[in-house]
């Protein structure tokens, strides 16, 4: 039992300092990437240069100064503007500092963004997203997640009739993102037929009563979460189905079934059981991008979510809240990766942690 236990805590503590190694390079690489390798504070401190000069240049205060004194008092506004913003440091220190911070999840303050309750903490920012982000892609995924795994049960044991013949020759709609559907939904439900609305999460101003509120959400969640179903529902159905196709052709399968178990039990014991490591892991990775959010889709959709705060941060170069964004999510991910070994050891008998498959 000792030996059992001195393993596992071995093979713990071997997959977190490698998860927490691979992180810290992802951070690092997203840090380089997003700050375009310095290239990125140069231009900000163009723009800061420009924006003082002129603000201070057009001040009718300020145009009795002399040209010396003008030009020190422009120099010290840019360097102030500069310290505020931390583009007095060079390039390596602040991606220095960017990694402490993004590590100890110091998430830090926005430079250009703010929430709703005027805060520019960018943990305040990310969290007042987060919501809608979870009620507009849980219900989603959720929903494709139960109803295709029991359509894909169905359809396995049909193999080659109607509805499977429909999935199969439904199942490359999948390859289209669901922005490129949600348009079309826009077009149609809301242009056209005028049934739906257009986007946002509520009405505009919002409903003043419990009942009323929830209904005009119920009426903004149709159109985004149906061009979410359309957009990975009859992959994912016809992904599973094959699983357990594939399952249900075993052997042992067929001695189950010789033996007299109802085919309920072999389904749950032999077909359903093995084919749920892959499944979990698609669910487990599919909940973590609730964290990123839909950054089209919320776009298109006006949605007030964490992809569309990403999408306004990464136009407006908010450093702090796309790094903020990335580093949860990292974090989110590799606990997802470190959580899924011990889940396929409790669901596959034939996996042992660190060891690979039993023999």
């Amino acid at each position: 039992m000792l030996t059992t236990f001195a393993k596992l805590g071995r093979f713990s503590l071997l997959r977190l300092v490698t998860l927490w190694l691979v992180l810290v390079l992802a951070i690092f690489l997203t840090i380089v990437i997003i700050n375009w390798g310095g290239a990125l504070d140069d231009m900000r401190r163009g723009q800061i240069r420009a924006d003082v000069t002129g603000a201070i240049a057009q001040n009718p205060i300020y145009q009795e100064l002399p040209a010396s004194e003008l030009q020190a008092l422009i120099e010290s506004e840019i360097q102030s503007a500069y310290r505020r913003v931390g583009l007095d440091q060079p390039f390596i220190v602040r991606t220095g500092t960017y990694m402490t911070n993004a590590v100890t999840l110091n998430l830090g303050r926005s430079e250009n963004m703010i929430s709703d309750h005027g805060s520019r903490e960018v943990r305040r920012i990310l969290l007042e997203r987060l919501p809608p982000t979870l009620l507009l892609i849980a219900t989603a995924e959720l929903f494709i997640f139960f109803f295709g795994i029991f359509f894909a049960l169905f359809l396995s044991r049909r193999y080659g009739g109607f509805f499977d013949r429909l999935t199969i020759a439904l199942a490359p709609t999948s390859a289209a993102p669901a922005w490129f559907y949600g348009l079309f939904l826009i077009l149609i439900f809301a242009a056209v037929l005028g049934v739906l609305p257009w986007g946002r999460m509520v009405s505009s101003p919002p409903p003043p009563t419990t009942g009323a509120y929830a209904l005009s959400l119920l009426k903004h969640l149709v159109l985004p979460v149906s061009a979410m179903v359309i957009g990975a529902l009859f992959g994912a159905i016809y992904s599973w189905r094959t699983f357990f196709l594939i399952y249900s052709s075993e052997d042992y399968v067929e001695m189950a079934k010789a033996k007299g178990l109802s085919s309920q039990a072999v389904e749950r014991r032999y077909i359903l059981r093995p084919t749920l490591p892959p499944i979990i892991t698609g669910f487990l990775l599919m909940v973590i991008t609730l964290w990123m959010g839909a950054i089209l889709l919320e776009t298109v959709f006006n949605w007030p979510g964490l992809g569309r705060m990403l999408y306004l941060a990464i136009g407006l170069n908010d450093t702090p809240v796309i790094i903020g964004s990335v580093v949860v999510y990292g974090y989110l991910l590799a606990a997802s990766v470190f959580l899924l070994d011990f889940i396929y050891a409790a669901l596959d008998p034939r996996v042992r942690l660190g060891g690979g498959a039993s023999r």
